[in-house]
């Protein structure tokens, strides 16, 4: 991490975005995360200045075996099926569904490292969730990578439906599913994680965490990759996608 780069100035900068509904045009010397460490520093200064508890991560990759980002999700930004929000108080949003965990075990802050089994055999249960995405600059999405990703990845909200214990013959890499808004289809085509599977996202993130100094509780939610592409509503409406196989989620925008 540079001298230079102040992490906790970026997240009152965020932080005020967020509270005004307000977009960021460009960032002050000092407050222009240049790389991932940077970026990572900047987004638990955010929840620091938030107040913020920790209900979730997203984390993901743009192919089966490239690098893998994540950042932590604001546990108020997390909702049940069923939510209703204003689409207003994101601006421009997009909307991605996802494969979300949830796991049964804490991870204690400084331990592991943990093997791609040992958080597999964490997994309570499996949900389809979809997150909105949403940016705090207003020329998004052509930003800066480590700016993105400093701004909690484009994080706006994540809806996450009822679960089901986790079940490794699930088809993971390609599970059948439709997504619609106002009961028109959101994508076209056959689903696909970029990532490939998900579950090989879900080790990383834990220790990830754990590594700097964070704890990962039991209950927490790992949203790992759209399967369907962003989707960007121009009105509001509700959203309803169907994994075969899980609970459908459902998110009301105002």
């Amino acid at each position: 991490m540079s001298a230079a780069f102040d992490a906790d100035a970026l997240a009152r900068l965020f932080v005020e975005a967020r509270a005004h509904h307000a977009k960021l045009d460009a960032l002050p010397e000092g407050a222009r995360p240049a790389n991932a460490d940077e970026a990572y520093a900047a987004q638990e200064a955010t929840l620091r200045v938030l107040r913020a508890d920790i209900g979730g991560w997203k984390v993901g990759a743009k192919s089966h075996d490239g690098p893998i980002q994540g950042a932590p999700l604001p546990a108020d930004g997390v909702h049940r099926s069923g939510a209703r929000l204003s689409m207003h108080a994101f601006g421009k949003a997009g909307l991605e569904l996802e494969v979300a965990f949830k796991l049964g075990r804490r991870f204690e802050p400084h331990s592991g490292p943990y093997r791609d089994d040992d958080v597999i055999a964490a997994i309570e249960s499996v949900h389809a969730a979809i997150e909105v995405v949403a940016s705090r600059f207003a020329a998004w999405p052509d930003v800066e990578k480590p700016w993105q990703l400093a701004d909690l990845q484009n994080h706006g909200a994540l809806i996450v439906g009822e679960g089901v214990p986790y079940d490794a013959a699930f088809p993971f890499i390609s599970p059948a599913m439709t997504f619609d808004f106002q009961g028109a289809p959101l994508f076209k085509g056959e689903p696909a994680n970029p990532a490939g599977d998900p579950r090989r996202l879900l080790a990383w993130t834990v220790n990830h965490a754990v590594s700097r100094g964070l704890a990962v509780e039991r209950g927490t939610i790992l949203t790992a990759g759209s399967y369907t592409g962003l989707a960007l509503p121009a009105t509001s409406g509700t959203a309803v996608g169907v994994i075969e196989g899980l609970p459908a989620v459902e998110l009301h925008f105002a």
